[in-house]
């Protein structure tokens, strides 16, 4: 039997798709890379934005011709967009023959297989708060770069996210679990590991915190740079910011989520932390780590913001000068207490007020590129450059992607780069030899 896997979302459903692979591998299922050959369509999907289930419905009804023309073919839905609605996404399209939640993935092989022998609309979205998927190591699909979750689930409940809905409480892998994965994926030729979670911060087990994690995954030999996501602001501790600092293998890069320059929507998005707060952690981070790289995401028109309270948050942007910002406009998601809320801004106003810190933030942009001129950096050679065979591309330690002029034999391998132009969010340069 032949199953193909289609991704959408975030870091996460990267690394589960991964974990799903190898579930179904250990059972003798095939997974295929193409999906003509497929006799099963999985979709792990995203609920983060309406949008992202809308690309997925979408997906899925493109798909009906090849289910007409192939008789026996079954589409599934994984992921958190199946945990968030059920049931109701077979009343929504009859063509979807299955739905699985985030927390049941050992039980796809049989689901599948049953499938096979009654042809009834299968459906487990059973909460497990306690489901870590101990002792299956996934199977990692990228070259160079891989994921490793840490964690799953989240406990903040942020006002706008429907996140902790989906994934359930916070619970931590075991740390013995972890350095052995990410062991194993050194010794198979992976570089660059990124360690995941809704909140890496808050990760704890057995009174080992994520401040000690990354202490003994950097003494892990086989890699060679770490990075992680996500950090929330009210859990980042100064011990974090000094293994940072004081680890060679962990990268000089740190996405952290802003959300708001003004504390009275901060409180209302449940965010736990004021202005003043992120911006001394910015502070400290860049004291320890004075070419660290800071990328944030930011919402514009949240329920009730005034002009005041989004020109704090222009301020602030302005006076931290983020590497770059994914900025959003607010958009409600049903069943997050946000949706609630009855002083939606009109769409006018959260557009224009998106528009505003777009080019703010390009302007930013623009600048902390021209600055790398002239420095020296190592770069990860990931692949052919897009626009000519004749340069490599690949990331710096401050996560910048970098296209320089080379040849094929240096992909996978650390060189070092002199910046010679920035051009958009592409730096430019030379090989030194």
């Amino acid at each position: 039997m032949n199953i193909y896997i289609e991704t959408y979302g975030c870091q996460m459903n990267v690394a589960d798709s991964e974990l799903v692979r190898s579930i179904l591998k250990s059972v003798k299922l095939s997974v295929v890379e193409d999906i003509a050959d497929a006799d099963v369509i999985i979709f792990n999907t995203c609920s983060v934005r309406q949008h992202a289930e809308d690309r997925v419905l979408g997906r899925i009804n493109n798909e009906m011709s090849r289910k007409r023309n192939k008789k026996n073919l079954k589409i599934g839905v994984i992921g958190c967009m199946a945990q968030r609605l059920d049931k109701k996404l077979n009343e929504m399209n009859s063509n979807i023959d299955f739905v699985v939640g985030v927390d049941q993935y050992k039980k796809l092989p049989e689901i599948i297989t049953d499938l096979f022998d009654e042809d009834d609309f299968k459906c487990n979205t059973l909460v497990d708060d306690k489901e870590i998927y101990k002792d299956i190591y996934p199977i990692h699909t990228g070259k160079f770069n891989a994921f490793v979750t840490i964690m799953r689930g989240c406990n903040n409940f942020c006002s706008y996210c429907i996140v902790p809905y989906t994934r359930g409480r916070e619970r931590s892998r075991l740390t013995a679990d972890i350095i052995n994965e990410i062991t194993k994926i050194g010794e198979k030729g992976f570089n660059d590991v990124t360690l995941l979670g809704q909140n890496v911060n808050s990760y704890n087990y057995k009174n080992v915190n994520f401040a000690e994690l990354l202490r003994r995954v950097n003494k892990i030999d086989s890699i060679k740079r770490i990075r992680f996501v996500t950090s929330h602001p009210k859990d980042l501790s100064d011990e974090v910011i000094q293994v940072m600092a004081e680890s060679e293998k962990v990268c000089e890069h740190l996405h952290l989520a802003m959300q708001s320059g003004d504390d009275e929507i901060l409180a209302k998005m449940n965010r736990g932390y004021t202005s003043q707060h992120f911006l001394n952690i910015t502070k400290k981070l860049r004291k320890a780590m004075p070419n660290i790289a800071i990328t944030t995401d930011i919402i514009a028109g949240f329920p009730g913001e005034t002009d005041e309270q989004f020109q704090k948050t222009y301020d602030l942007m302005k006076k931290i000068q983020f590497d770059y910002a994914f900025t959003f406009k607010y958009s409600p998601r049903t069943g997050t207490k946000a949706a609630e809320f009855i002083d939606h801004l009109p769409e006018e106003i959260r557009l224009a007020r998106l528009q505003k810190l777009i080019e703010l933030q390009q302007d930013i942009t623009t600048l902390k590129y021209k600055e790398q001129i002239g420095k020296i950096k190592e770069i990860y050679v990931e692949q052919v450059s897009k626009k000519s065979d004749k340069e490599m591309a690949g990331k710096s330690r401050d996560f910048k992607i970098t296209v320089f002029p080379g040849d094929r034999s240096l992909i996978g391998k650390f060189v070092k780069v002199k910046i010679t132009d920035a051009v958009g969010w592409t730096l430019k340069g030379e090989l030194i030899n």
